[in-house]
């Protein structure tokens, strides 16, 4: 296995990048997540996955050790392989992956190109307590991002409360109550903590 691959960049596409590592040029398949991370230097370093098939020898790259993570979970689905992984990851922020399968959310796996309403849930099966385990998610914890939310979370722990259960009180609310206000959010979690 090739765990990391480090050198100078000789090539570089949305879906590929050529490393020259001590003269001997590898092209490795990369993800545009990654694309848009590669620095502007020329010296790179990617994690690297080896996929062994009896055809090929295909290398897939990742600027981030966690986004190597996601997709060795998702090539791990059955009906899912390297290329539509990659595609899953091109397609969607790694970390808004992670929170749809923790939330159980078919409709953003399946809004990916390539995947239909079968491997969006058999994804979501295969892989939910696995992401909840590894990524310490909490299932009620994973509705959208909401600036009141945060802000009266941290509020919260300002005065003391542990952030876990005043996450699942807020939560609550903001499920309830979508529209409420910092102050409403507060008030209803004091109520209840």
């Amino acid at each position: 296995m090739i765990a990391h691959i480090q050198g100078k960049l000789v090539e570089k596409s949305p879906t590929e990048v050529v490393i020259d590592c001590n003269g001997v040029g590898y092209i490795v398949n990369i993800s545009l997540h990654t694309y848009g991370l590669l620095p502007a230097t020329d010296f790179i370093k990617l994690f690297t996955h080896l996929i062994i098939k009896e055809d090929s020898h295909s290398l897939y790259g990742f600027v981030e050790k966690s986004e190597k993570e996601i997709f060795k979970l998702l090539i791990s689905v059955s009906g899912i392989g390297a290329n539509i992984a990659r595609t899953m990851l091109s397609s969607i922020e790694p970390k808004q992956i992670i929170n749809a399968i923790g939330s159980g959310d078919v409709g953003t796996i399946q809004s990916i190109k390539g995947i239909g309403a079968k491997t969006a849930q058999r994804t979501i099966l295969d892989l939910k307590e696995k992401v909840l385990k590894l990524y310490d998610l909490d299932e009620v914890s994973m509705s959208q991002n909401n600036t009141n939310k945060d802000e009266a979370l941290s509020a919260l722990e300002v005065l003391g409360f542990v952030r876990k259960s005043a996450e699942k009180v807020v939560e609550k609310i903001v499920a309830t109550m979508p529209d409420a206000t910092v102050e409403t959010i507060i008030k209803q979690a004091l109520k209840n903590l």
